[in-house]
Parts: structure tokens; sequence; C-alpha cells
């Protein structure tokens, strides 16, 4: 099931022996389009800092609650390595976090998260950990940041990102949500990641090879109902590409899960 990311922020943090803190943003990779971390708002006080937790340590969430359950203690997330979350979190950074946590890495093994689909293979170590990054390594982004960039279609402006859509299974973000009010007034569409032509991080905006009729004519997404797969289908079909879930189902076939 796909999930709004906006509809996850300020979920509650659950550890093993209590609340951790609020969500308050997600950090995704800029080469395969996954969450790889929420940055939540941990702690009380003096004491209060943003922290990363991984979806390697997620558990089966509660959404009628909006609890997110993670397989650690308070303790080990007050422990965590400092992480400057105002700043770009080289993959060194983040080799120190997954080290501290004994994950895996889930870079290099050309799935989404090391060689499967979902992350908690890491957590169980079924994936090595011997792909070493270079030390400039920077393909985290802010969720929040990517909000409101321009989005242009081949011939013209076409609106801004209003929001994500996001995989629960797999975090991987299969969706931009496009606001296009500024030319047809309250229409949103969906653009996968993998039709983007090119994004400028330093200008905050997204360029499609698509024309702006072909995105007007595209399924209108509605935010107050469920995507299925169906309608996930006709987008597709409409933009001529083809679904991403024949593929991952193959190989979700020949994988564990725990």
């Amino acid at each position: 099931m796909l999930r709004s990311m906006k509809s996850m922020e300020d979920y509650t943090i659950g550890a093993i022996d209590g609340i951790v803190g609020q969500v308050k943003d997600f950090y995704f990779d800029d080469e395969s389009w996954v969450i790889r971390y929420l940055v939540v708002a941990a702690g009380e006080g003096a004491t209060r800092r943003k922290v990363l937790i991984s979806p390697i340590a997620i558990g089966r969430p509660n959404w009628s609650q909006k609890i997110l359950p993670v397989s650690l203690t308070r303790s080990q997330v007050a422990n965590s390595p400092d992480i400057d979350t105002d700043k770009p979190v080289s993959r060194q950074h983040e080799m120190g976090y997954l080290g501290y946590y004994g994950y895996g890495s889930y870079w290099g093994g050309g799935g989404l998260w090391g060689a499967g689909l979902y992350p908690d293979l890491l957590q169980a170590g079924l994936q090595s950990n011997d792909v070493r990054p270079h030390q400039d390594d920077l393909h985290l982004r802010s969720g929040n940041a990517v909000m409101r960039y321009y989005v242009h279609a081949s011939d013209g402006d076409i609106g801004h990102v209003a929001g994500l859509l996001i995989d629960e299974s797999s975090w991987a973000i299969r969706y931009l949500i496009v606001d296009t009010s500024n030319w047809w007034l309250g229409h949103q569409v969906l653009i996968a990641p993998q039709w983007i032509d090119q994004i400028s991080w330093a200008e905050s905006t997204v360029s499609v090879g698509m024309t702006r009729q072909s995105i007007k004519d595209s399924p209108a997404y509605d935010p107050d109902a469920v995507l299925d797969r169906e309608q996930e289908a006709g987008i597709h079909s409409h933009y001529g590409r083809a679904g991403y879930w024949p593929r991952e189902a193959q190989r979700e076939n020949a994988e564990p899960r725990l």
C-alpha cells in the first residue's frame, strides 16, 4: 500500500521500552529514491535532539494510532552517533550509524535494500557490508526540502511537488504528487521518479520529458482515496511506461522474508 509522506509526519516512534519521539522529516537517497532514514525529534528538554531511525529497525506499524515500533531501546537511540541533520550526511557518516546498530549497508547489492527489496534482511545481517563508499558520497535528500520544487514539462512549467507517495513495505518513493493548480484548479497528478529527466537540487527544479498536455490528460490523483494497482496501471499505461510491480514481484519470490 502507498502512503503519503505528509501523512506520516509527527508519527510516534515507539522503542522496546517506551516512546523515542516524533517523525519530523524523511531522508531519501537520490539514486534509487528510497527512504533511508526518518528524522526524529527525540528526548525532552536539554537532551532533545534530532536522530536518524532507519526503516531497517521498524516493525509492523500501527497505522490507526500513528505509531512506528522499532526494535531498539531508548538508550540505544539516545547513545546513537551524533549526525547534524542540518548538514549533508555523507556515506561515511552512514557507515558509522549502520555500524553502531550492526546493520548491513543498503547500497551496492543491486536491490532497493542491498540485494533485496525490503529492509528487514539488513537487520538480520543477511547482507554483506563490504561495499566501501567514497568519502564525499552525498546522496541523501530531505523529503521536506523537495516540497514546492517546481516541475517543468518539455514545453513549459507544469506545477510544483506537493508530496511523495511511499511504499509502506519497501519504503520506496513510488510517485511525486504534482500540484498543477496554477494551470488547472485543484488538479493533482502523479509522476514516478524514474520518469524524471533531470533534477537541479541547487535551483529546486524537476524536469520531465512529457508535454504539458500529456500531463494534463493523465489520470487525476485523489489524495482522499486509496490508490490501487488498477489506477497505477492506468497511469503507467497513459505514459506508455511499464509498471514496477512485475519486476519486483519476480525478485520478491526469489528472496526470503522474516
